[in-house]
């Protein structure tokens, strides 16, 4: 019995110990477990792949016509050309081709959209074509309905207000400007008078009806001005009025700014002409704005964007 209670003693003590290491946290019995650095993970640095535009849909067949091949329209063709995809070239000056003829030709190709460039090619081409008709290098189109439900233009001339920017740079001094111009223009002399404000320019503005009338203008606004604009109005301009006027200016020093640098030759200050690769992609965007929403979402006349300024002394400027 004492055996048995010395026994029963000492497993007692040790289940009591036993429970105190447990309560006590102790690890003695435990193995030792080295902690684990978990390795550092990078994140992978992944170069995104370039997202190439869309390429633009091939634009259809287009007919280019000229109204002659002075460089003044074929250089605009030629530049077109870098722009389309499928074309072909009608010059009505070509004497062996009628207007007739060749117009009957484009309706029976395949061409979806015809591009007239010059006054008779547009009024040949918005008379007799089929397709839609885009026009450029043409002054005065509203004294020959050429804007129709099957026609658009591109304007004739470069922005007025980057024109007056280019020639207040370079001769700063102007401050009172002449401008005579035809009638049916109002949009266009608006457009000069915002340009006149904010370069903080006078106008003097004359609305002529003849060549006669245009130098009577003039040669009583001479002494007023020091600036004289000259716009492309063949209605009121002829060989005989340009040299009187580019006459008057020269005795009384005022600068003439003109849209063809050939008129430096005849006494013209500075020329703030049009490019041809900016009426070129004017009308290819034209194209394909047809192409793809239809004539109805293209404005009647679209703007140009770039000009090139050539002064008398062959400083060439080339401004947007």
């Amino acid at each position: 019995m004492l055996r048995t209670g010395a026994s029963n003693g000492i497993v007692s003590r040790g289940a009591a110990f036993l429970a105190f290491l447990a309560l006590g946290g102790c690890s003695i019995f435990a193995p030792q477990i080295e902690p684990v650095t978990e390795p550092e993970i990078m994140p992978a640095k992944v170069e995104p792949r370039p997202i190439k535009p869309p390429e633009p849909p091939l634009l259809p067949p287009v007919a280019i016509v000229l109204t002659s091949s002075q460089p003044a329209y074929l250089d605009v063709a030629n530049a077109l050309a870098h722009h389309l995809d499928d074309f072909n070239v009608y010059d009505l000056s070509d004497r062996s081709r009628p207007p007739v003829s060749v117009l009957r030709a484009i309706n029976d190709s395949d061409s979806r959209t015809v591009v007239a460039i010059g006054l008779r090619a547009a009024r040949s081409s918005v008379a007799m074509s089929d397709t839609p008709v885009i026009f450029s290098q043409v002054f005065n189109h509203q004294d020959y309905n050429l804007l129709t439900a099957n026609s658009r233009g591109v304007a004739p001339l470069a922005p007025l207000d980057a024109q007056l920017a280019a020639w207040m740079a370079i001769d700063p001094a102007i401050s009172r400007i002449g401008i005579i111009i035809g009638e049916g223009h109002d949009a266009l002399i608006a457009e000069a008078q915002l340009a006149a404000q904010k370069h903080d320019v006078e106008l003097l503005i004359r609305v002529a009806h003849s060549d006669q009338e245009t130098i009577y203008f003039f040669r009583r606004m001479v002494h007023n001005i020091d600036g004289f604009w000259l716009f492309p109005d063949n209605r009121i301009l002829s060989t005989r009025s340009l040299q009187a006027i580019l006459e008057s200016a020269r005795r009384g020093q005022v600068a003439v700014a003109v849209p063809n640098e050939s008129m430096l030759a005849m006494g013209a200050t500075i020329s703030i002409a049009t490019q041809a690769e900016d009426i070129a992609a004017t009308i290819a965007s034209i194209i394909r704005k047809i192409h793809v929403e239809g004539l109805q979402n293209v404005p009647a006349i679209s703007p140009l964007s770039a000009i090139r300024v050539v002064t008398r002394d062959s400083l060439k400027v080339v401004r947007r």
